[in-house]
This record gives structure tokens, C-alpha cells and sequence, in this order.
């Protein structure tokens, strides 16, 4: 297998897409679906697992997701999932002795532990992992710190403590905590999370006679190398959308409406929060329920150039594209918003299916401001928002908080819950670096901020409040969420 991602987890992933895309626009899919994991897996020896058919087993999971059904006892209505076969190779006990071990005669070690998991022998101390209940106060007791803690990645990259584990010790989200952000898919080694992908039925979409119009996120420039807007859209005309546009547009129309609230929340004496990140909603909203009445009520980007587009066109169909896979759980829990979802990684597996190159030439196109670009990017909301009350000469002075991932957002919500937030206006971004670090990205996070300097560049100087009122007209859309 031949992988040009970061990791080869992300790869393989991509390249199982691939293969349910390839199908899926054959309309053989279904004859298929049990030879491919010998199309991706075809020799005897395995390559990445213990044996063969391991991997194999993981593909077969994998195309599960893939084409957007559950795998058995885990819900049908959430995003993201654990893959069982991928799950079960992570080192299932946390806490392990190493050869650092001194057999010293205090046994602090055995003494610290109140659930008798600890008993020494010969070559030292041992911990039993079914009696192990993982507080830790082994380790911090032993003085030669011979004691290791692994916990799992996708553990602790969870900022909402939703991630357990199962009477097998594999993995299992608490999805009443979940926020959706996706950390523990990025963080996984494994690539055992995964989020369930809609590019089944898009592409039957795309087949069809419907008209369809791709709305694809900001972060896009710098994903697909020096591809420009332009070719972007080219590119998703080719693989059968009937048109394309920025959601930079929808970006300028929050902004401005957003700017328009946090006036009225200063005049208040109150505090208002961004609210187009869908996981940091979450975050507030299971969280932190006391402060759903401080996030802003303005719809997230996505929301507003769907409804444009379909005041412009009622029967069209909307596909967002982004990074994110929190947006999947947006079109569930909101109306009037987009109708699909595809990352960009599963927008890079059917690029791949049909041989289509996002590089190739094409006349240029801009949809957004500068700062609608900037979205993308952490701080690029609160620099938007600040840009309007710039543009309406807005005298008054707003202090802000740029949240730069899930961890700054949940330290700068605890202190607006106790009351003691002296800022005006909280940007909540759940991925650090910004949504151009989603976990469903397919650049290196440096090769996006080589490329996407030099392409945002190059944008016109329009300003949010001419792209909104004059370029383009959202006087009559619903702005709200």
C-alpha cells in the first residue's frame, strides 16, 4: 500500500474510501464489497498487523463505516465510532513496572495501592492488571519512578473525559459526554475511531438528476496543495456537483450578524461566545448548560450559505466539505442547513476513485472576504467579528478570548462559568491551530500553512460588509440557528 499522509493509519483509512467511491461510481459496490479487503490486502503476509487476517477483519470494519451503517452494539445516530478489530491491539493495562525497578525492601509501591494489585516477587514488583484500577498512586509513591504510565491516546487527547472501556479492555465513547471534536480519532495510532462517512448516498446523489451544490469550509485552501479556488471548484464540477461555493460567503454573513449581538451583549453588561464551532457548542451545551444562554445565536457559516444558496435555488441539494466531523452531528440536531457532509478526506478518496487532479488549471473565483478566509484559523472568528465593528466605526472597546483548542476552551469556560471572565466576546475553536487542523484533514498541518499563505494571498480586498450588502445579498436570510 502506497501512503502520502502524515500517518499511514490516515492512509489506509483513504484508501478503503477510495475503494467504496471507485464502486460506488461504477454502481458495482455492492458486488464488491466482500473482495476488497483482498484488493487492498492481496498477499499472504501481513503488513501492518500479527497476521493477515486481522487486517483483513479491520478493512471489513472499516468499509462498514465507510458506507455509512453501524457496526453491531454501537448506536446508529452518532458520529463516531470504535473499531473493534483496530481497538483491540492497544496496550490494554495503563500501569506497568519497568526494569527500572530496584526491589528495594520499603515496597512503597504495594503499600500506596488499596486494591491489592500489587505483589512483589523475585525480579520485583508486578502489577495485575484485573485487579489494577488505574488511580496511579503506585507510581507517584515509588521513588526510582519505575512505574509507567500509558494511558491510552485517544484517552487522553479527550477533553470531556468521554472515552472508557469495555469489559475486554477495548475502547467505548460515553456519548453523553462526547462533544464530537474528534481528537480521539486523530490521536489514535491505531485509526480504531473512525466517524461514519455519507459518501454512499452523495455520490448516488451526484449520479442522479438532482441538482447538487458543494459548500465547502475555508480551511480548504492549502488542503489539496497550491490548488486555488478556482480549480477547487473545477475540480468538484467534475466529479458531478452542479456547482460550488466558498463558505467564506456564509463566514462574512455570521461575522456580521455576530458583531450586531456582541453590540447588543456589551450594551447589556453580558458576555456572548462564538457559536460556529459545533463542538465547542457541545462542550457548552453538556458541559457548561449554565452558559448556553452566552453562546451567540447566530447561525455557523455552513448554515448560512445553505440557506442563501437555497433562496437562491429551493431544489438544490447542499454538501458541505470540511475537516471537521462535529459538522456531521450539526446537520443532525439543525434544520435548514446543509443535507450532507463529506471530509476532506473522503472529498480526497473520490478525487482519487475518478483520477481527478484539485491542481489542474482554471479560471479564479473568490467568494469571501479575507477575513471570512480567516475562519479557518484560530483567532480568524474574533478578527472577522472585530472587523465589522471596525467597518461600522464602532467606538466602543471589546476585549476578546481566543480559545485555541478544546483544553483552552474548556479552562476559559470554567472561569466564565465562576463569573471572574473579564473579556467581552469568547472565539471557541476545538482544534488547535483552527479548523484547518481538523482531525478529517489531509495535508500536514505545515504544508496547509505554506500553501494556504501564499493562496489567501492573493484575494481581492473586498470588506465583509460589501460582500454581504452589495456583491452578494443577505438582507432575507434567516440568520439565526
Amino acid at each position: 500500500m502506497e501512503f502520502k499522509y502524515d500517518n499511514e493509519a490516515k492512509g489506509l483509512k483513504i484508501e478503503v474510501l477510495e475503494k467504496v467511491a471507485e464502486y460506488s461510481f461504477a454502481g458495482t459496490l455492492k458486488e464488491h464489497l466482500s473482495t476488497i479487503p483482498y484488493e487492498i490486502i492481496p498477499g499472504p503476509l501481513p503488513t501492518f498487523r500479527c497476521c493477515v487476517y486481522k487486517e483483513r477483519e479491520i478493512i471489513r470494519e472499516r468499509l462498514i463505516s465507510a458506507c455509512g451503517n453501524c457496526l453491531p452494539n454501537q448506536p446508529s445516530d452518532k458520529v463516531l465510532c470504535v473499531l473493534p478489530a483496530a481497538c483491540e491491539g492497544c496496550p490494554i493495562s495503563r500501569y506497568r513496572v519497568t526494569d527500572n525497578c530496584q526491589r528495594c525492601l520499603a515496597h512503597r509501591c504495594k503499600g500506596a495501592c488499596h486494591f491489592g494489585a500489587i505483589t512483589i516477587n523475585p525480579k520485583g514488583a508486578y502489577i495485575d492488571p484485573k485487579k489494577c484500577k488505574e488511580c496511579g498512586q503506585c507510581a507517584a509513591a515509588c521513588p526510582y519512578n519505575a512505574i509507567s504510565d500509558t494511558m491510552r491516546p485517544c484517552r487522553r487527547s479527550c477533553p470531556v473525559n468521554a472515552i472508557g472501556r469495555d469489559k475486554y479492555n477495548r475502547t467505548v465513547i460515553d456519548y453523553d459526554r462526547c462533544i464530537s471534536c474528534g481528537a480521539c480519532l486523530r490521536a489514535c495510532p491505531f485509526g480504531a475511531i473512525t466517524d461514519r462517512s455519507q459518501i454512499v448516498p452523495i455520490i448516488d446523489l451526484l449520479k442522479s438528476e438532482t441538482p447538487v451544490t458543494a459548500v465547502f469550509a475555508p480551511a480548504i485552501e492549502g488542503q489539496f496543495g497550491k490548488a486555488t479556488i478556482g480549480m477547487i471548484k473545477n475540480a468538484l464540477k467534475k466529479l458531478g456537483f452542479t456547482d460550488a461555493v466558498e463558505v467564506s460567503l456564509g463566514a462574512d454573513a455570521t461575522a456580521a450578524h455576530e458583531a450586531h449581538e456582541l453590540k447588543d451583549a456589551i450594551a447589556k453588561g453580558e458576555k456572548l461566545t462564538s457559536s460556529c464551532c459545533p463542538a465547542f457548542v457541545e462542550m457548552v451545551e453538556k458541559h457548561f448548560p449554565k452558559l448556553e444562554g452566552n453562546v451567540s445565536s447566530t447561525a455557523s457559516p455552513m448554515t448560512a450559505v445553505a440557506r442563501y444558496i437555497r433562496m437562491l435555488n429551493p431544489k438544490t441539494k447542499i454538501v458541505f466539505i470540511g475537516p471537521c466531523v462535529a459538522k456531521k452531528l450539526e446537520i443532525i440536531k439543525r434544520k435548514d442547513t446543509a443535507d450532507y457532509v463529506l471530509t476532506f478526506e473522503e472529498l480526497e478518496a473520490m478525487f482519487r476513485a475518478k483520477k481527478i487532479n484539485a491542481e489542474e488549471a482554471a479560471e479564479d473565483s473568490q467568494d469571501g472576504s479575507r477575513a471570512g478566509k480567516n475562519f479557518a484559523q484560530s483567532g480568524g472568528v474574533a478578527g472577522a467579528v472585530q472587523e465589522v465593528l471596525k467597518e461600522e466605526h464602532y467606538d466602543k472597546p471589546v476585549t476578546t478570548v481566543r480559545c485555541n483548542g478544546s483544553n483552552e476552551c474548556r479552562k476559559t469556560l470554567m472561569i466564565m462559568n465562576a463569573g471572574r471572565l473579564p473579556q467581552n466576546f469568547v472565539e471557541g475553536m476545538a482544534c488547535e491551530g483552527g479548523c484547518i487542523a481538523g482531525p478529517a484533514s489531509v495535508e500536514t498541518l505545515r504544508g496547509i500553512k505554506r500553501n494556504r499563505a501564499a493562496l489567501v494571498a492573493k484575494a481581492d480586498n473586498r470588506t465583509v460588509l460589501e460582500n454581504v450588502n452589495e456583491i452578494h445579498d443577505f438582507s432575507k436570510v434567516n440568520m439565526t440557528r
